[in-house]
């Protein structure tokens, strides 16, 4: 299997060819075909807080920053910033971008993204969280105030995505589309971004064809030679590394990790694998004061601590690195990947034991255990329906009798994220956008409220002092300070057995032998990477 480092070899070394032979290669048709186990959800860029979805739709949109393959934050539509006091960012806006459609990029569509993305609906109102005033300067300058010191501010602005402020009024999209609520506006199967490449049609959950954007500011610096992309979602695995195999498309993921060995075995055919930065973990409706499905009536077993705690216990997380996995995951005892956080290592994961597990069960007042249902995604997470399906098995082994419901991720998420949060036991993974600590304590543990706070914080699990420690990593700028600060949060959570992390999945992308990419360790598909020979 290919490792990062090596992708990035063939990749130079592909780029170091002759000027005559790679003028040539850009001037030849080439299709590009690829695949994923589901579709992006909507076309509308603040609809979804969901890697896939803003992967695909990075390609077409873009922020004011981007990410490199490696992640480092360049600039984007911004050309730079700098920071005028300690609460009041500036930044310089590219000159001369041009929308899809041929609009003018300027600080009007800069300040109508920001109104837009903090409306009822968006899914992504996080991204300016703190943010009090936005201040045009000029057509090309706006300054950003927050109302504390805020040192990862633009962090995740590479998937804030701006918007072309005409084209939304016109269409009747000034909000955003809500896809818990199945809402549309003509921004849900429309798109006008400034990226490098644009819709040319799109059937939901069958194909979507996208072409390069001519008029792109940096086509001067791209490194693709698509003059086409098909993107069809392929829900089954078998289905998908089939269609590899047979040359139907050029790249896919993910690769089942039951298939990695054949796919390797395959002389036009590789995979590429590497760690990636999102968390799969287990939450608990521990706000009801009666679960919604369950056989206990008139309380709630997750409010008890003991409880939270037995269910940990009882599922053995290497077990299903060895036997679902296949090695493809690393157990983690945080809600975020040792990468991200210097003081991982300082937490260890909870040992698993059935016995301990009815013990606890006992002692919370449930000897003979009880009965609730398990909500899961089956298309959206590396193996999600098989680590589910483990986690039934385990839980039977402590008395605890899982009902598992598995469905497509547009049904998944509809029924599971707010404002229905209408489940009491689920899988859900994160990605932290911004590759901070903050990111996971703001947006999956922090008590929710109407700001945005705990916005993934299904279960609502709620505690004083890590809601006060979360405000604090905010404005925190002496980075020793803020790791305690940190470390503090993180024992809390893992003290009060919170959530039930599982482990960091890893990335298997499979391609023909035959094209070029760069797999980013946050698991989305950069397409102006990709070349075919």
């Amino acid at each position: 299997m290919k490792s990062k480092r090596g992708i990035a070899q063939y990749l130079i070394a592909g780029l170091g060819a002759g000027a005559m032979l790679l003028t040539a290669s850009f001037a030849e048709a080439k299709t590009f075909k690829w695949a994923f186990q589901g579709d992006a959800q909507s076309l509308d860029p603040y609809s979804l807080n969901e890697t896939f979805t803003l992967s695909l739709l990075g390609n077409v949109y873009e922020g004011l920053i981007r990410r490199s393959s490696s992640l480092e934050i360049q600039p984007g539509l911004a050309e730079s910033w700098e920071i005028l006091e300690p609460t009041k960012w500036r930044f310089h806006l590219r000159q001369g971008v041009k929308f899809q459609n041929g609009n003018d990029f300027n600080a009007d569509d800069v300040l109508f993204s920001a109104e837009r993305v903090r409306k009822d609906g968006s899914d992504l109102k996080t991204r300016l969280a703190g943010v009090t005033d936005i201040i045009k300067v000029d057509d090309y300058t706006v300054d950003f105030v927050t109302e504390a010191p805020n040192p990862i501010l633009h962090y995740e602005w590479a998937t804030w995505y701006i918007m072309d402020k005409e084209w939304a009024e016109a269409n009747g999209a000034e909000a955003p589309t809500d896809v818990t609520g199945g809402t549309e506006n003509y921004a849900t199967r429309n798109a006008n971004g400034t990226g490098p490449f644009m819709i040319q049609s799109r059937e939901t959950d069958v194909k979507t064809v996208l072409v390069p954007h001519e008029g792109w500011w940096d086509a001067a610096n791209k490194q693709h030679n698509l003059t086409e992309v098909i993107f069809t979602p392929i829900g089954s695995d078998a289905t998908r590394v089939a269609a590899l195999l047979s040359g139907e498309i050029d790249m896919m993921y993910p690769v089942p990790v039951q298939d990695m060995e054949r796919i390797e075995s395959d002389p036009n055919a590789e995979v590429l694998a590497g760690p990636e930065l999102r968390t799969i973990f287990l939450g608990m409706d521990q706000e009801r004061d009666e679960l919604l499905y369950s056989n206990i009536k008139g309380k709630n077993p997750f409010k008890d601590a003991r409880v939270r705690e037995a269910f940990y216990r009882a599922i053995d997380v290497e077990l299903i690195q060895k036997k679902v996995m296949r090695g493809l995951s690393t157990p983690s005892a945080l809600m975020i990947s040792p990468f991200l956080f210097t003081h991982s290592d300082e937490f260890t994961r909870l040992e698993p034991d059935a016995e301990m597990a009815k013990k606890l069960l006992a002692d919370a007042g449930y000897p003979d255990g009880f009965e609730v249902t398990m909500d899961c995604p089956n298309n959206r997470y590396v193996n999600d329906e098989a680590i589910c399906q483990a986690v039934v098995a385990m839980l039977a082994r402590a008395n605890v009798k899982v009902n598992l419901l598995a469905q497509p991720k547009a049904q998944y998420f509809a029924k599971i994220l707010a404002p229905k949060r209408d489940t009491s036991f689920y899988l859900l993974g994160w990605t932290p956008g911004s590759f901070d600590s903050w990111n996971v304590m703001y947006n999956i543990i922090a008590t929710p409220d109407e700001s945005g706070r705990g916005k993934f914080n299904i279960g609502g699990y709620s505690n004083a002092r890590f809601d006060e420690l979360t405000d604090m990593v905010l404005s925190e700028t002496d980075a020793e300070k803020r790791d305690a600060m940190i470390r503090e949060a993180f024992t809390i959570l893992h003290n009060e057995r919170g959530y039930i992390p599982l482990h960091q999945q890893g990335l298997a992308w499979g391609k023909r032998a035959n094209v070029s990419l760069e797999q980013r360790a946050d698991n989305q598909f950069d397409m102006r990477y990709v070349s075919i020979d």
